[in-house]
């Protein structure tokens, strides 16, 4: 079994500021790269693969009128809404979210998360360390979902 070097005992500490939640040496990083399929969203990785963990855990932060891309993977999500409102798009459901509701994304569903337009939204989200990476609907997937009568109005794509 391969060795896994962990980090010592630490306590990096909460600071709510007026451009959201952040932890002490946890850097701020972009959702992703680059992309026109999602919009004002940040992410910091709370815990990852150097704690020793089998998963990591991610603070995720959209502001209002933002959202995540719009995808699906083999890998599941455990997600807690931490502060603000805004929608949840899982499968073929649609909930509004507020702080403190459990959101579970099983393997191969479409989801996505969108703040409110007066409100940003900041969730904590779980994966495995070791996940596949994420598919985007097709063109024909993408025309599919539109016409859907429940998400169809609300996906972002």
């Amino acid at each position: 079994m391969a060795e896994v070097q962990t980090l010592p005992a630490t306590l990096r500490r909460f600071q709510a500021t007026d451009e959201g939640f952040r932890w002490e040496t946890v850097p701020l990083k972009h959702y992703k790269p680059e992309g026109t399929h999602f919009r004002d969203i940040t992410r910091q990785v709370l815990f990852g693969p150097e704690s020793g963990l089998p998963a990591e855990l991610r603070y995720f932060e959209v502001e209002p009128g933002g959202y995540s891309t719009f995808e699906r993977h083999e890998h599941v999500h455990a997600v807690l809404i931490l502060r603000g409102r805004g929608r949840a798009i899982v499968g073929e459901q649609l909930f509004e979210v507020q702080p403190f509701d459990l959101i579970h994304v099983p393997a191969w569903t479409w989801h996505q998360f969108q703040a409110a337009e007066d409100e940003a939204l900041g969730f904590l989200c779980m994966v495995a360390v070791d996940r596949d990476r994420p598919t985007r609907p097709t063109p024909e997937e993408a025309e599919q979902l539109r016409r859907h009568p429940v998400i169809g109005p609300h996906v972002r794509l």
